[in-house]
């Protein structure tokens, strides 16, 4: 299994990004292609298509292991989120209120559902407890991400009501998930058999709400007021917030003596964040309240989903090259 560095996906967000620069006006919100609109619809069609292609088999598979899942999921939901905090501790007086807000709503999103399991699967860890994890954190977060933003944006007295959000999450989210389910007997053959199709839906959706934020935020003037500085300060945090994260799951999942596979598990699952719930949930939580900086507060889940693919893989590799009684490498 191959998890490629630079990608399709890849280049069209950078080609997506780059027009967005030069065109603002093609993909703003109210303009002639009418993005808000067409990714709303997008996104439930992924959702859609994503409950319909959950195995409640391969679901009751991994779910035994509830030290495992407990672990993953406090780092996702928990760790991670004062890990955030911290960082904007930090660092926050040299960023963006935008971008700041982005570092702490990356740290909030769920864990990854398709990359968790195939870097798990490269690494020969435990598959059936990755399905699990990745899934339940997917469902968890659409309850908690929303939550703890709002009372990030609370904190900073201009928060949404927390009602409105989570209503917004559940009728472009999970009641197309559950319709998705509802179909699977009908459907879910189809999806199972044409995951390249799925998957190019999947990331087309991603990159029109990318070129949609994008061009919000060069229309409203965001990058000329930051220029350069807010890219390299996300390269830098971002970074460094992956490898301590890598280095830490590693080690506290040393100290809990997990088997090898279950290691593997913890460290990929707890490590990772989801570009493929982070864009829509950003569009719905930020999009009509964000003044046009959706894309500013988007980078830092950006520019993290592909180093901790280009990282991932290499550990991946690393793990995935022992010998079948070998202890775990160290990352």
């Amino acid at each position: 299994m191959r998890i490629p560095f630079l990608d399709g996906f890849l280049a069209s967000m950078l080609i997506a990004i780059a027009i967005a620069l030069l065109a603002p006006q093609l993909g703003a919100s109210g303009g002639v292609l009418h993005l808000e609109q067409v990714t709303m619809v997008g996104v439930a069609i992924v959702f859609l298509l994503s409950g319909a292609g959950l195995s409640p088999a391969k679901l009751k598979a991994g779910a035994a292991n509830w030290r495992l899942h407990l672990f993953v999921q406090l780092f996702t939901f928990a760790v991670f989120p004062l890990l955030g905090l911290a960082v904007v501790g930090l660092a926050g007086r040299w960023l963006p209120q935008e971008l700041a807000l982005g570092f702490f709503y990356l740290c909030a999103l769920p864990s990854t559902v398709s990359s968790s399991i195939a870097m798990t699967a490269l690494a020969r860890g435990n598959i059936a407890a990755a399905v699990f994890n990745a899934t339940l954190s997917s469902l968890i977060g659409m309850v908690l991400t929303p939550l703890y933003i709002s009372l990030w944006l609370q904190a900073a007295s201009h928060g949404v009501p927390l009602a409105d959000q989570l209503i917004k999450i559940g009728e472009q989210l999970l009641l197309p998930f559950v319709v998705g389910q509802i179909l699977r007997p009908l459907i879910g053959d189809w999806v199972a058999a044409h995951k390249h199709v799925t998957g190019k839906v999947d990331r087309g959706v991603i990159v029109l709400i990318v070129f949609n934020s994008f061009c919000d935020a060069t229309a409203a003037g965001v990058w000329t007021r930051y220029g350069v500085a807010p890219l390299l300060a996300t390269a830098l945090l971002t970074g460094g917030l992956l490898g301590f994260v890598l280095w830490l799951t590693h080690l506290v999942a040393t100290r809990f003596r997990f088997t090898v596979e279950d290691e593997i598990t913890a460290v990929f699952c707890g490590s990772k964040k989801s570009l493929a719930t982070g864009a829509p949930m950003a569009a719905l939580i930020f999009g009509a309240s964000s003044g046009g900086a959706l894309g500013l507060i988007m980078l830092p889940i950006m520019v993290y989903h592909q180093l901790q693919l280009i990282v991932c893989s290499v550990i991946a590799r690393r793990y995935a090259q022992r010998p079948e009684t070998a202890a775990a490498p160290d990352i």
